[in-house]
C-alpha cells in the first residue's frame, strides 16, 4: 500500500490529518473514535460473556429456573386509554418478545449507524481497503450456510441455514482485546470489517426471510415516514428529537406490518444526517473568538464557586452550541448508544435467551441434529469460508495482506469468525420461534454456545501462538 499520496488519509470518526505530518499506513491510521469503539467492543464482549454464564446457571437451578422461565412470559404494557405502544396483532407484547423484537431494534439501529458511516468514512470507504474483509465475510457467511443446509437437508431443522452466518463483534473481539498490544491493529480492523459487512448480510436475511403476512398500508405509512426523515436529512435538520421520535413511529409501524421490526432500525439509521452543521475550521474560528472574551487577568478569579456573569454565560453557550454543531447526528448518536447497547441491551439479550436448560437433555445430542449442523457450520464453516475466500483475494492480487500479518495469523482470525452468538441467538428464535419447536430452538441454541465456545478458544489459543510475544511494531507497508 501506497502511504505517500498527498491525499489526507481518514480514520473511523472522519478527521484528517495533517500534510506536515509523517504519514502512517492505512492499517494503523485508527483515531481515537476508532479505538473507543474497539475497546467498548471488547469490553462489551466481557459482559456479555458474564450474561450467558449467569442465564445457564439461573436456568438449570431447580429452585429458581421456574421463576426465569415464567418471568420472560409476562405481558408487557404500555398503554394511553386503549392503545398499548406495545403490541403486535392486537395483543401485548411479553418481556422476552420487548427484548428481542423493541431493544434489539435499537441494536441494530446501532449498526446501521456504524455500517453507514463505514461506508462514509471508515474501512468500506475505499473498495480496495474494504475488498479483502469483505469477500471473506462473503465466504464466511456462504460456507457455513452450505455445510448446515448438506448436514440438515429433508430434516425439520433444514430452515435454520442462516444460524451460523453470523460473526459476533463483542465476543470476537473481547477475545483479541485478552491478547493486548499484541495483536496488529489491522488484524482487528479486518476483523471488525469482517463483522460489520456480516452484519449486513445477517439484515438482508431478516428483512427478506423472516417476515410473516406482510400489511401493505401499514408499510406504506412507514415508508411515507422514511421519505420524511429522507427529507429531513436533506433539508439539514439536526434535530435528534426529529429523527428518533419519527423513527419510534415506524418502528411500531414495522411491526405490525409482518416485517420484522428490526430492520425499522437500520432503515431510520440510514436516515440519520452524517455531516455537521459547521465545518471544523468554522468551528475553531467560533470557540476562539467565544473564549477570547475571557482575559487571562481573571482566570484566579473563575473558580467552582463563582457565579458567571451574563456575558460570560453567553460565551460559554457559543462553545456549547458549536460544539454541538461540529458533531454530525450520526456519530453523536452512535457514540452516545454503544454504551447502553453493549452494557445493557446486548447482555439483556443474551440473559433473557442464553438460558437452556440442559438437566433433561442427552449429551449426545451436541453431537447429532441441528446442534451438530449449528457447531460445524460456526467452527468449520466460519473458518474455511473466511481464510479460503481471503486467500485467493490476496492470492490473486485484489487486495493486499493486512500490515503485520500473515496466514497463520489470518487462520487465527478466521476461526474466531466462528463467535456468532448474539445474531445467531437473534435468528434462530426467528427460525424456530413456535412453542411446537421449542425442542429444535434448544438444540440449536445449544449449539450456538458449544461451537461459539470452540472458536472462541481456538481462536485464542491459534492466536497466543503465532503472535509476536511482545507489543506488535508498526510495520512500514512495502509497495506491493
Amino acid at each position: 500500500m501506497n502511504t505517500s499520496s498527498t491525499k489526507h488519509p481518514k480514520g473511523k470518526s472522519g478527521i484528517f490529518i495533517s500534510r506536515d505530518e509523517p504519514q502512517p499506513s492505512f492499517a494503523h491510521n485508527v483515531f481515537y473514535a476508532a479505538r473507543q469503539a474497539l475497546r467498548r467492543h471488547a469490553s462489551g464482549g466481557n459482559v456479555l460473556i458474564a450474561a450467558t454464564v449467569l442465564a445457564l446457571v439461573v436456568a438449570n437451578i431447580p429452585a429458581i429456573n421456574g421463576y426465569y422461565f415464567d418471568f420472560w412470559n409476562q405481558p408487557l404494557r404500555l398503554q394511553v386509554g386503549d392503545f398499548n405502544v406495545f403490541s403486535h396483532d392486537g395483543h401485548p407484547m411479553t418481556m422476552l418478545s420487548f427484548i428481542n423484537d423493541a431493544l434489539m431494534a435499537i441494536f441494530f439501529f446501532t449498526i446501521g449507524l456504524e455500517i453507514k458511516r463505514e461506508i462514509l468514512v471508515g474501512e468500506l470507504s475505499s473498495f480496495r481497503q474494504a475488498l479483502l474483509p469483505i469477500v471473506g465475510a462473503i465466504g464466511g457467511m456462504g460456507v457455513p450456510v452450505l455445510i448446515y443446509f448438506m448436514l440438515s437437508k429433508g430434516t425439520p431443522y433444514a430452515g435454520g441455514a442462516a444460524i451460523p452466518m453470523a460473526t459476533d463483534i463483542a465476543f470476537s473481539l473481547g477475545i483479541l482485546g485478552m491478547l493486548g498490544s499484541r495483536v496488529p491493529i489491522s488484524l482487528k480492523i479486518f476483523l471488525t470489517t469482517l463483522a460489520v459487512v456480516d452484519d449486513i448480510g445477517g439484515i438482508i436475511v431478516i428483512a427478506t426471510c423472516y417476515s410473516g403476512h406482510i400489511e401493505y398500508m401499514l408499510l406504506i405509512y412507514a415508508l411515507i415516514l422514511l421519505g420524511v426523515l429522507v427529507l429531513g436529512q436533506a433539508m439539514r435538520i439536526q434535530s435528534k428529537v426529529f429523527y428518533l421520535t419519527i423513527g419510534c413511529v415506524i418502528w411500531f409501524l414495522f411491526l405490525n406490518s409482518g416485517v420484522h421490526p428490526t430492520i425499522a432500525g437500520v432503515a431510520v439509521a440510514f436516515c440519520i444526517p452524517a455531516k455537521p452543521v459547521l465545518n471544523p475550521k468554522k468551528y475553531i474560528i467560533a470557540i476562539r473568538d467565544a473564549i477570547s472574551n475571557f482575559r487571562k487577568e481573571d482566570d484566579e478569579q473563575l473558580t467552582r464557586r463563582s457565579i458567571l456573569s451574563n456575558e460570560q454565560m453567553d460565551w460559554l453557550k457559543q462553545v456549547e452550541s458549536a460544539s454541538d454543531k461540529v458533531i454530525s447526528p450520526l456519530q453523536d448518536m452512535e457514540d452516545t448508544l454503544h454504551g447502553f447497547v453493549n452494557y445493557v441491551i446486548v447482555p439483556l439479550f443474551a440473559f433473557a435467551n442464553a438460558g437452556i436448560f440442559l438437566l433433561d437433555m442427552d449429551p449426545a445430542t451436541i453431537v447429532e441434529g441441528i446442534s451438530l449442523s449449528v457447531i460445524c457450520g460456526l467452527v468449520a464453516g466460519k473458518f474455511l469460508g473466511i481464510f479460503i475466500f481471503s486467500w485467493l483475494t490476496v492470492k490473486m492480487r485484489l487486495a493486499p495482506m493486512p500490515d503485520g500479518a500473515n496466514w497463520k495469523m489470518m487462520g487465527a482470525v478466521s476461526m474466531l469468525g466462528g463467535i456468532g452468538f448474539t445474531v445467531s441467538l437473534f435468528i434462530a428464535n426467528l427460525s424456530f420461534g413456535t412453542p411446537e419447536q421449542l425442542y429444535l430452538l434448544n438444540h440449536a441454541k445449544l449449539g450456538i454456545v458449544v461451537g461459539s465456545l470452540i472458536a472462541g478458544f481456538a481462536g485464542f489459543f491459534l492466536l497466543s501462538l503465532t503472535l509476536p510475544k511482545r507489543t506488535a511494531v508498526k510495520a512500514v507497508p512495502s509497495e506491493k
